[in-house]
Parts: C-alpha cells; structure tokens; sequence
C-alpha cells in the first residue's frame, strides 16, 4: 500500500471518528438544571460541607454555593463535566462588569483562572460581589 493511501485511510478514520462523538453528544456542554443538582454535584466532591445560598449563573454552566467561614463553593462546567472548587477571598480577585448583573473573578488556582459570570438578576451577582468584597476587607483588616 502507498504512503498516501495509508494517509488518506487514516485521516479519514480519524474524521469519522470525532464525527461519531459530535454527533452523538460528546461536544455538548454540561449545564446544570437546578440549584439543587448543583448542590448534588458539590456533595460528590465535598460531602461533609453545608451550604447556605445556591446563586446559577444565566447560562447554569456555574453555581456559587455560600459556605460559611468566609468560603464560597463553585461548580462550573467544563466541557461535558463539572469542576468544583472551594475558594477564600485570598483564592481571588473580584471586581463588578460594566453590566449591573455581571462580575469578574480571577482565582489564584493555576488549573482555572475564573471568568465572566453574569447572573440573570442583579440581586444575585451583587450578593456574591459582596460577599467577597466582605471577605477582601475583613481579611485585610485582620492583616493589619
């Protein structure tokens, strides 16, 4: 068989192969349903946590979970999956978007920086935005 047979047949296969896993639902992003799969989706990682306030996101691919103790759960979709983190205020860095219902979150962990996280009232995002404003404050007073 030539060089460019053998090619052609493999990257054919390859084709057909990520066409197969599109097609059948491999690409589509993971979102959650409700505050509560969120909660179900935290207690895998973290069983032993007690959660207080569930805000989602407007697109539900993220839920902050409040924890108490200057904590804040995350669960953000990645892909067809669910990254969950437990963040301080040391872990980020929060400031209000342009938009009244969006904020900027930048977090420490190497593995996700954090994003853009716009909410569907502005309630919800100025509730989280204080929150963590709270925590910058209390702990830079404690510095001092």
């Amino acid at each position: 068989m030539s060089l460019p047979v053998l090619v052609a047949i493999v990257v054919l296969g390859i084709a057909l192969s990520v066409a197969a896993v599109h097609f059948t639902g491999g690409s589509e992003a993971a979102t959650l349903a409700n505050s509560d799969q969120a909660l179900r989706r935290f207690a895998e990682d973290f069983p032993d946590e007690v959660t207080g306030a569930i805000r989602l996101t407007a697109d539900a691919k993220t839920a902050f979970l409040e924890l108490g103790r200057g904590r804040i759960g995350i669960v953000h979709s990645i892909g067809d999956c669910f990254l969950t983190r437990i963040v301080t205020a040391e872990d980020t860095k929060v400031s209000s978007a342009d938009e009244t219902n969006t904020i900027l979150m930048r977090l420490t962990d190497f593995t996700w920086k954090g994003g853009r996280f716009r909410f569907a009232n502005a309630g919800d995002a100025q509730a989280l935005l204080k929150a963590l404003e709270a925590r910058h404050s209390d702990a830079t007073r404690e510095a001092a």
